[in-house]
C-alpha cells in the first residue's frame, strides 16, 4: 500500500473490514495494530520499516524490549500493543489445546509451543501435564535459563506432576539459536526425566524442541 492510497482513505483497517484480514499484507496487518506512524511515515510505512529491520514477523516477535524501543516511531504504547497481540495468540493456541487429546492433535500442540516458546531469546523448559485421557491439565514453565541453556531438575518435575495428579507429560524447550536439534545434554536430561517419572508410573509422551519455525520430536524420532 502506498502513501497516496493511505491518504485517499484506502487504509488497511478499511480494507480489513471490507474484504477480511487475509487480503492484507504483513505490513498492513501490523499497521492496523500500530494505528499511527510518525512525522511523514504513516503506520504502513512504519510497519514496513520494522519488518525490514527485524527481517520478518518472526524476527519482530523475537525482538526484545530495548531493540523495539530503539526503533524510531515505537514507544511504550506501541510496544504494549505488540506484546498484547503476541500474548493473545499464545492464549488462543493454549485454549484450543486445553481439553483436547494431544495425541490426536499434534499440530495444535506444536502450534501452541511455537507461540509459547518460539520467540524467546533465552532457553525455557516447559512441561504440559496431562490426565489419563491425555487432556491438558496445565502447562507450566519450570526452568528458565540463558541463551545457552537451562538447568532442569527431575525432582521438581516429579513434584509438580504429583501436585497436578498428572498421568502423563510432554516436555518442551526452545533453542534460541533457532536450530531444532537435540544436544547431548538434551538427550541426557530426557533420559533422567523419563527414569524419574517412570518410578511414579507417569508416562513421558514426548520431548519437543522448538526452533525457528520448526520442531524436533523425540517421540517421532524413536528416542523415547
Amino acid at each position: 500500500m502506498t502513501q497516496t492510497q493511505w491518504l485517499a482513505g484506502e487504509g488497511p483497517r478499511d480494507r480489513l473490514l471490507r474484504h477480511g484480514a487475509a487480503v492484507l499484507s504483513d505490513a498492513e496487518l501490523l499497521a492496523v495494530l500500530l494505528q499511527t506512524g510518525y512525522s511523514r511515515r504513516n503506520a504502513v510505512a512504519l510497519a514496513g520499516d520494522l519488518l525490514a529491520h527485524f527481517g520478518s514477523l518472526a524476527g519482530l516477535v523475537r525482538a526484545d524490549r530495548s531493540s523495539l524501543l530503539a526503533c524510531r516511531g515505537v514507544g511504550e504504547a506501541k510496544l504494549a500493543v505488540l506484546r498484547a497481540a503476541q500474548e493473545l495468540a499464545r492464549r488462543q493456541a493454549l485454549q484450543e489445546l486445553e481439553g483436547s487429546d494431544v495425541l490426536s492433535s499434534p499440530a495444535q500442540t506444536r502450534r501452541f509451543l511455537q507461540h509459547h516458546l518460539g520467540g524467546l531469546n533465552r532457553e525455557v523448559f516447559s512441561v504440559i501435564f496431562l490426565d489419563n485421557q491425555h487432556r491438558v491439565l496445565r502447562c507450566e514453565d519450570l526452568f528458565l535459563g540463558t541463551l545457552d541453556g537451562a538447568a532442569v531438575y527431575p525432582r521438581e518435575v516429579a513434584v509438580r506432576a504429583l501436585q497436578y495428579s498428572a498421568a502423563a507429560v510432554i516436555f518442551a524447550h526452545n533453542h534460541p539459536s533457532g536450530v531444532a536439534e537435540p544436544s547431548s545434554a538434551d538427550r541426557r536430561i530426557t533420559e533422567r526425566l523419563c527414569a524419574a517419572l517412570g518410578l511414579l508410573d507417569i508416562r513421558v509422551l514426548d520431548h519437543i524442541i522448538v526452533g525457528r519455525g520448526r520442531e524436533y520430536s523425540f517421540a517421532e524420532q524413536g528416542l523415547l
